[in-house]
């Protein structure tokens, strides 16, 4: 039997940018992916753009290669995740760290060290209010999201 360890290590931009967005406020969300050698998370892109489908596209169409063949790639992304309450109660923020993991078209070494690796991100990112895990197209959309941050479920 042949056991494979990956040691991922967090840049420390993963960490100095999440405080930007805690903090600053000037920041809406970050976009977090691994090396192309898969041994670290790295920051891909950190936006202020408030527009959800924009940042819903970048996650659901990024690709990753790996051995020579191409497929859709999981990410990681923390959003700062703005909301009404019902009844008219006043506007609530939440940082939601969210891991996309497509189901379909995405090879599964990458699935498998992005799985693995999650935890490492999630522990250095201190302030983290909600967790979403998305592997279909339906469950990053942003009623499906709004719904279970309100509910407290995620």
């Amino acid at each position: 039997m042949l056991t494979c360890i990956l040691s991922v290590t967090v840049s420390p931009e993963c960490v100095s940018k999440f405080n930007e967005l805690k903090l600053g406020k000037n920041l809406k969300y970050i976009i977090f992916k691994l090396t192309d050698d898969y041994k670290q998370i790295v920051v891909e892109e950190a936006s202020s753009d408030s527009d959800w489908e924009n940042f819903q596209n970048k996650i659901m169409n990024a690709t990753t290669i790996y051995k020579g063949k191409e497929g859709k790639s999981p990410r990681y992304a923390v959003y700062d995740f703005e909301y009404e309450l019902e009844g008219g109660e006043g506007i609530r923020n939440k940082i939601v760290f969210i891991s996309w993991s497509p189901d379909e078209g995405a090879l599964v070494f990458p699935k498998m060290t992005y799985a693995s690796s999650k935890e490492a991100l999630k522990n250095a990112l201190n302030g983290i209010a909600a967790e979403v895990q998305a592997n279909r197209d339906d469950e990053i959309e942003y009623s499906t999201i709004l719904n279970d941050v309100r509910k407290g479920k995620r």
